[in-house]
C-alpha cells in the first residue's frame, strides 16, 4: 500500500508541473457585429499573396511573414497553400476552399476564414473570423500605408482592437 500512496504522491506532484493549457487570444469581443464582403469575387483572389500584417498579443508579431496561394481547383473550386504567422505561431494549410457564404471561405483545419475587405482591384484582402482568434492582411505587393490604414480601419469596424494590429 505504501508503494501505492508514494506513486499516487508523484504522479500528481507531476501532474500540477505539467504546462498550463494554450489560452486562445481573442482580438474582439464575440458578441460584436462582424460582416463579410457581400460582392466578394473568389476568382479574384486567385494567385501569390504576401502576409503583411497579423494580430498578435505581443509587441511584434512573433514569427516571420507568411504567404498564401490561391489556385483553381477541380470543379471549378479554390485551393490553397498556405503558411501563415497568426498570434506569433507558424500555421501551415493546405487543400480544397470552399465557400461557406459571401465573403466566408472554409479553409481545411480552419476557423472559416471572412473577408471582411478586398481593394477595389483586389490587391489588398482583410481577413477575420468571427471569434476574433486571428485576423490578417494579405497583398499581392508591398502594400502602401493608405490600404493598410484601411485594413485596420476595417478590422476596427468589425469589433477587433486596431492597436493589435501588427504589421511586418
Amino acid at each position: 500500500m505504501p508503494q501505492l500512496i508514494r506513486r499516487l504522491v508523484v504522479a500528481t506532484l507531476l501532474a500540477g508541473c505539467s504546462a498550463p493549457p494554450l489560452m486562445v487570444q481573442a482580438f474582439r469581443p464575440a458578441d460584436a457585429g462582424i460582416w463579410s464582403a457581400a460582392a466578394f469575387a473568389p476568382d479574384r483572389i486567385v494567385g501569390r499573396w504576401r502576409q503583411v500584417a497579423t494580430y498578435a498579443a505581443g509587441p511584434a508579431p512573433g514569427c516571420a511573414p507568411g504567404a498564401v496561394e490561391f489556385t483553381r481547383g477541380a470543379a471549378a473550386g479554390l485551393e490553397i497553400r498556405a503558411r501563415l504567422c497568426l498570434n506569433g505561431a507558424q500555421i501551415a494549410v493546405a487543400g480544397p476552399v470552399t465557400l461557406a457564404g459571401p465573403g466566408r471561405l472554409r479553409v481545411p483545419g480552419m476557423a472559416d476564414w471572412w473577408v471582411i475587405w478586398a481593394d477595389y482591384d483586389y490587391r489588398t484582402l482583410a481577413i477575420a473570423t468571427p471569434d476574433g482568434r486571428f485576423g490578417f492582411v494579405l497583398d499581392r505587393g508591398a502594400i502602401p500605408s493608405d490600404r493598410l490604414t484601411a485594413a485596420a480601419e476595417i478590422f476596427d469596424f468589425n469589433g477587433y482592437d486596431k492597436a493589435r494590429l501588427r504589421p511586418f
